[in-house]
């Protein structure tokens, strides 16, 4: 965090967030919120850059999230805007099988008068009391003002003693496609906020906490890790977030399929009742998902058995095929997930 945000903030006649004037005075506000020490922070926020002292390979992540294209104020409370922007960076990391040391933030203020003092404490308050469940530090970051409110975080974590860190493959035909957590109802969360807004929560309670407040499955990426260092098996890792259309291909490379087995009635009863009244397919729903912030992954049929036992919430739902291509329940699959750029 340097000079030149608050000299930006008076330029464009933005405020700090809460009561704060000042640059300064935003560095005062953080230390009410976060940490200023950590094992793994040589010299913390303030100055020009950290200095971090991080044991061996270190994994770093990035992520950005905007007002009006990840999130909208109007049905997100502001602790949940707070939780959600670190928690897509702590569930790469969880991807990775590696733990979160620390992260930077970057955040953009709008210009004007809509976000109160009130609405910057829970935000900070939300994402401290993640950040530090996490063991997460603020290293540092930037501040800016701008049209509309949104934040970049870098999140960076290690693997612990004797794991392995986790990538997207290779996997083979024959491994067993598996998640940790659940899928679908995030976009149910979605599909019913953006038709009634905050009204959603009263019939779809579930679906909403999925989309606006996602936990990310740090402790179940920490066993994976722990598995894979000790006697490999696990093939692939990574973060769910934009479906399992659109992850698993990246999971499969460019030289293998998929063949899926999902019954309707593994999927939660919201994402169900949400499909019986739009006349969708809930499995095909499920499957597209997207806001999930789950892990999925593939693990020899050896270690499979083990990782059920061992991880909570894993949950086989196919296998790796030589042929390219996915099938759902037995009906080849053409329809994708989220992508920021599709037409």
């Amino acid at each position: 965090m340097s000079d030149s945000s608050d000299s930006n903030l008076r330029r464009r006649k933005g405020r700090a967030p809460g009561a704060c004037e000042t640059e300064d005075d935003f560095f005062h506000y953080l230390d009410t919120f976060f940490d200023r020490e950590h094992p793994s922070l040589e010299l913390g926020r303030g100055d020009d850059c950290a200095v971090l002292n991080l044991p061996g390979k270190s994994c770093f992540t990035t992520d950005l999230f905007l007002e009006d294209v990840h999130f909208r104020t109007r049905y997100f409370t502001p602790g949940e805007i707070g939780h959600k922007g670190l928690a897509v960076n702590l569930s790469d990391l969880a991807g990775m099988g590696v733990k979160p040391t620390g992260f930077l933030l970057n955040l953009i203020v709008p210009g004007d008068d809509r976000l109160d003092a009130a609405f910057w404490d829970e935000f900070f308050a939300a994402m401290a009391k993640l950040a530090n469940d996490a063991g997460a530090v603020l290293a540092g970051g930037d501040l800016s003002a701008g049209p509309n409110l949104g934040m970049a975080i870098t999140a960076w974590g290690v693997p612990e003693q004797g794991s392995a860190i986790l990538t997207r493959g290779p996997v083979s035909p024959g491994d067993i496609i598996f998640t940790v957590g659940g899928y679908g109802l995030a976009r149910t969360g979605l599909m019913r906020m953006e038709a009634e807004g905050r009204d959603a929560e009263a019939d779809f309670p579930a679906a909403v906490a999925a989309h606006c407040t996602p936990q990310p499955k740090l402790a179940a990426g920490l066993v994976l890790g722990r598995i894979a260092g000790e006697s490999g098996g696990v093939t692939g890792l990574m973060d769910l977030s934009d479906g399992i259309a659109r992850d698993l291909p990246r999971l499969l490379g460019f030289e293998h399929g998929a063949a899926l087995d999902i019954p309707s009635g593994s999927l939660h009863e919201e994402i169900r009742r949400h499909a019986q009244e739009t006349g969708e397919d809930p499995v095909e729903f499920a499957v597209v998902g997207g806001e999930d912030y789950a892990l999925l992954g593939a693990a020899s049929p050896s270690t499979i058995a083990r990782l059920e036992q061992e991880v909570e919430g894993l949950r086989p739902i196919g296998e790796v095929v030589p042929d390219k291509g996915l099938t759902v329940n037995g009906k080849h699959f053409t329809r994708t997930g989220f992508d920021h750029f599709g037409r």
